[in-house]
């Protein structure tokens, strides 16, 4: 299958990508930009896809980092994206998140399908994208039940939405123990309304949440800039 060399970040950080699976975009970008990553610590990666996350969180020097998604074949992207730089501290798996078993993890990352459509005619019929985009295999409640149990007490899980559902997050979340903590919105000046937001939720955290200033988009389509 085609493959292209993109870059993360900044051109210091190739990626491989295939060209018919899910591919890195504003949203990886964003919440790439937003997760914090203290050195030692485990990170864990729900939906890895290509790795891309996982790429950006070994710059911070964690002890560990763990991959799970359902595809294999976004696992062996993985794996060859975490090879190309000399990544060696991870843990890649190929496994539905809702039977995943591990140690507690200190943070949690995801940027999870965001569409609860359950008419299959209005999913996306490519099998790579239908994952990526449609709750199929991981719906919400599912997410942040394993977020729960797997998630060290004031551990952090970072994860992307759509600004849509943020109530019904808050509230399911909140339901789990896991305080939201830290929000920063998505501005894309092609629309007139902030369409995703990123959430840092803390297990066991107190009440008390930072709005940070939000992520633009130009109205390109391809220039971000952080406001803050």
């Amino acid at each position: 299958m085609e493959k292209t060399t993109d870059f993360l970040l900044d051109m210091s950080l190739s990626i491989k990508q295939r060209k018919d699976m899910f591919r890195i975009n504003t949203d990886t970008f964003a919440l790439a930009c937003f997760m914090v990553i203290k050195k030692g610590e485990t990170v864990l990666d729900i939906g890895t896809n290509n790795g891309a996350l996982l790429l950006v969180a070994a710059q911070y020097q964690p002890k560990k980092l763990i991959g799970v998604d359902i595809l294999g074949e976004a696992i062996a992207l993985a794996h060859e994206n975490m090879s190309d730089h000399g990544i060696d501290n991870v843990e890649l798996a190929v496994s539905d998140v809702r039977n995943f078993k591990t140690d507690p993890v200190d943070v949690i990352l995801c940027n999870p399908p965001y569409f609860n459509q359950k008419n299959r005619k209005n999913r996306n019929q490519n099998p790579f994208l239908e994952a990526a985009r449609h709750e199929v295999s991981l719906p919400l409640h599912d997410l942040l039940d394993f977020v729960r149990r797997t998630l060290k007490d004031h551990g952090r899980f970072y994860l992307i939405h759509r600004s849509d559902r943020m109530a019904e997050i808050i509230i399911e979340s909140h339901n789990r123990g896991l305080a939201l903590k830290k929000c920063m919105p998505i501005q894309d000046q092609r629309k007139d309304y902030c369409h995703a937001i990123c959430m840092e939720f803390v297990r066991g955290g107190k009440c008390g949440l930072k709005l940070m200033n939000p992520l633009i988009i130009s109205k390109e389509g391809h220039h971000v800039r952080n406001m803050d």
